[in-house]
Formats: structure tokens, C-alpha cells, sequence
């Protein structure tokens, strides 16, 4: 089991209150055209279900949890009578998106790393591109594998990136442990910068097998040369790939 540090910490706090910000103005660019962002949404869910079904039957009766379920989960529109979102910012998101507070589905606010439920609440978990805002990824995935069911499924996406973002995440941590002025984006709002190997070291040891993973790693190194460079930033992204995603269907070992 993994443990944090004190700069961790207060890493995934800063994030925490960036990504609320985020949210804000996501929310307000947003308004007038709920319509379009929430059929955008349902389409997400609807492909991420179809291929879950794929892989083992969506019954009925299936448990269905969102760790960071955010501003415009899949599970909003996964379907289904027992589907539940959690997320630190849950209180606020409901506040700042009206189909959360329409919604048949509940949103818990509540850190993935510390889940309150029992051992094999769930037959189907999700986490779409949250690990690494968050204290502890691995504690997350830990606390993931605990709650799913044997032969649950767990889907999972992260960004993953060339290991010069971790290595320069890594330099930025002993920054702030430091206690130095000055902060820089992108590694003010995430906790890690992982590379694919990382990420997959995440499920290491656990009871999951995965039976389908994919990169977009192509995709990731053609937008980047295609988008008009801003800033330095940009033009890094030329050479070193970044925020492609990684992502993972695993099945839960039977016990």
C-alpha cells in the first residue's frame, strides 16, 4: 500500500482547488447549450457501455460506481436502477451542473482513495481520467479493486505521457517541498505526470486482469503538430507527446 507525503498532500489540494475552477468556467462557457453537452455526454456513456457489454453482460441488477464521477460522469447516462457517482467536489458539482440535480443518479462527495463501502459492493467500476489529479493513484485503484466484485469490471482511462513530464513533475514536487515561489500549470493541476508504464504499474499485484487496453498515442502526436503552437509549452508537445490516453477494461479475479 502506498503512502503519502506532506507535499503530495498539499499537491492534490492545490489541484483540487484548481479543478473546481475549472469547473466553473467549463459550467459557464456551458450555459444555453446544456442540450449539446449533455448529448454529448450520453453518446460517451452509450459507446463505453456497448463495450463493456462486449466483454461480460450489463444485468439489471449490476452495481455501478464512478470514482470521480465530476461535472459530466459516464454514469449519468450508464443506465440502470443502482448507479452512484462519488467525487471530492461532488457538493459543488451538483451546484454548478442542473442535470446533476435532475438526475436519478446520486453523487457522493468522497475521495476515491478512502472508499466507505464493503468488499465487493460493485460488478462494475469507473474512473475516466481522474487518478492522477488525486493524492494517491495507486491507493485509488487499490481501494477500486477492494470494492468490485469478482468478475466485476473495472474501466479505466488516464493520461500518460513521455517520461521527460514525469521527470520534470518529479523536479516541481522537490520545488515546492522546498517551499520556493512560483507555480507552473500543468503540474499544479495534476499530482503525477504518469508514462504508460507507470500507469499500468498502478493494477500491479492486484486482482484485475486486463482483457483490453489501447493508447491514443498517434492521435496525441498528430494534434500536437497540428495545433498552432501558443506557447513553449506547445512547441514541447512537438517532440515529447503528451496527454495521450491510456485506457483499460480489467475483470476482477474470482476470490
Amino acid at each position: 500500500m502506498s503512502r503519502s507525503t506532506a507535499v503530495e498532500t498539499d499537491r492534490a489540494a492545490r489541484a483540487r482547488v484548481r479543478q473546481l475552477d475549472y469547473m466553473r468556467r467549463f459550467a459557464e462557457e456551458w450555459r444555453g447549450r446544456e442540450a449539446e453537452l449533455t448529448a454529448s455526454m450520453a453518446e460517451k456513456a452509450r459507446v463505453v457501455r456497448a463495450r463493456i457489454e462486449a466483454i461480460r453482460p450489463v444485468r439489471p441488477t449490476d452495481r455501478v460506481l464512478e470514482v470521480g464521477s465530476g461535472g459530466c460522469g459516464i454514469v449519468f447516462n450508464f443506465g440502470g436502477e443502482h448507479c452512484l457517482g462519488i467525487d471530492p467536489l461532488a457538493d459543488d458539482l451538483r451546484q454548478l451542473f442542473p442535470w446533476q440535480r435532475t438526475s436519478p443518479v446520486p453523487t457522493v462527495q468522497a475521495e476515491g482513495e478512502r472508499l466507505s463501502f464493503e468488499d465487493a459492493s460493485f460488478e462494475i467500476v469507473l474512473s475516466d481520467n481522474v487518478v492522477d489529479h488525486a493524492e494517491d493513484p495507486r491507493r485509488i485503484v487499490e481501494e477500486i479493486s477492494r470494492v468490485l466484485a469478482p468478475g466485476g469490471l473495472f474501466y479505466f482511462t488516464v493520461h500518460v505521457h513521455h517520461p521527460i513530464y514525469h521527470v520534470t513533475s518529479v523536479a516541481y514536487g522537490l520545488w515546492r517541498r522546498l517551499g520556493l515561489p512560483g507555480e507552473i500549470t500543468p503540474f499544479a493541476d495534476h499530482t503525477v505526470h504518469l508514462t504508460q508504464a507507470s500507469a499500468r504499474a498502478l493494477l500491479a499485484g492486484l486482482p484485475l486482469r486486463i482483457v483490453e487496453e489501447s493508447t491514443d498515442l498517434d492521435a496525441a502526436r498528430k494534434e500536437a503538430k497540428d495545433t498552432p503552437p501558443r506557447h513553449l509549452g506547445d512547441r514541447l508537445k512537438r517532440l515529447f507527446f503528451k496527454n495521450a490516453t491510456w485506457e483499460v477494461f480489467a475483470l476482477r479475479d474470482p476470490a
